[in-house]
């Protein structure tokens, strides 16, 4: 049995992944490790609590005494890096805690991942040979895009938030890790995630609770800005091929090939609760539409290059926006009604 160490394993990709992988490899125990703050949510992982290969420790990435202690009760054999402080309105308001776990974090775990499999640099110990640290990041490091292009894996780092910039140094210090030390490194970076068990702050669930709520649905500047939507599953299933597949120190974009731009997000859920769960007053959904103040540094466009992982890993995405948000809505109505 091959003990791998989750973090951040009770946020939205996470509780995603955590039941599929679980699954899908029955010789896997799996330690999640997670501060259990805002963004993380333990009922989203009720299907699998009591699980006998699943263990939920509370704490922080930062606590170099409880990473090195987990390491070594646990005998670690691999890592799967999801956590991260990720709300870009978060960072503008407080950037401090945005290094401080995505960076700072990230190297206690790598460094603790690195004292425990090696004897000193470019050299494994003999037990731990194969043990791999997956570090998962953001297209959001690569800046904004004009109306053309795509992101690549060459694509030059241009953060615009404190949070993106936090991810791009974190993304350095596991690069670091493999070229100085030898360390068995993949990097993923996905587009914009959707799904089930988002957190009610992002955009989809934020759109979907204001519209069931009856409030104004608020969207920045005129809806004009563009992401790259990937279905959370379809992540998690490339974050499994890069995690076993991948080539050692290499990064693989991970996105859907759906660009959308909000205004065609927030009019596309408003026709599926039309049809769902007509308003009372006759009106559609899209009568609560409000647009609010941009927020600063707004990246205007993110499309991601998939074709390295699709061509390299036989990955693709199997969900289209279209076909996604259609179960999204779903999920969010059923849990309503609960």
């Amino acid at each position: 049995m091959k003990s791998i160490l989750v973090t951040g394993g009770a946020g939205f990709i996470g509780s995603n992944f955590l039941p599929y992988f679980l699954e899908k490899y029955p010789d896997y125990k799996l330690i999640n490790l997670d501060l259990l703050t805002y963004a993380g949510d333990l009922n989203h992982l009720k299907e699998i609590e009591n699980h006998p290969r699943y263990t939920l420790i509370q704490g922080d990435i930062k606590d170099q005494t409880l990473v090195q202690n987990l390491f070594s009760d646990h005998d670690i054999r691999g890592v799967i890096h999801f956590a991260a402080e990720s709300h870009v309105d978060n960072s503008i308001a407080n950037p401090e805690i945005f290094l401080q776990t995505n960076v700072i974090g990230t190297f206690v775990l790598i460094h603790a991942a690195y004292k425990h499999w090696m004897e000193k640099p470019f050299v494994y110990k003999k037990e731990y040979e194969g043990c791999r640290f997956h570090h998962v990041s953001t297209d959001e490091v690569y800046g904004t895009l004009g109306e053309e292009g795509l992101f690549s894996e060459t694509t030059p780092y241009s953060p615009n938030s404190p949070y993106s910039a936090s991810k791009a140094g974190s993304d350095f210090v596991v690069r670091s890790y493999h070229h100085t030390y030898g360390l068995d490194t993949v990097t993923t970076n996905c587009s914009n995630n959707y799904g089930p068990k988002q957190h009610a702050e992002k955009l989809i669930p934020t759109i979907l609770r204001k519209s069931l709520a009856g409030e104004n649905i608020p969207i920045y500047g005129q809806g004009t800005n563009i992401r790259d939507w990937l279905y959370v599953l379809d992540h998690a299933k490339g974050i499994d091929l890069a995690y076993h597949q991948g080539k050692s120190g290499e990064t693989y974009n991970i996105g859907g090939r759906n660009e959308r731009n909000n205004n065609y997000i927030v009019n596309c859920i408003c026709e599926i609760l039309d049809r769902k769960i007509p308003r009372k007053d006759g009106k559609s959904y899209k009568s609560l539409i409000s647009y609010v103040a941009d927020r600063p540094g707004h990246d205007k466009r993110y499309a991601i290059d998939a074709s390295k992982i699709e061509n390299d890993l036989g990955w693709k995405a199997e969900e289209n926006f279209e076909s996604g948000i259609e179960k999204t809505v779903d999920w969010y109505l059923s849990k309503q009604s609960k």
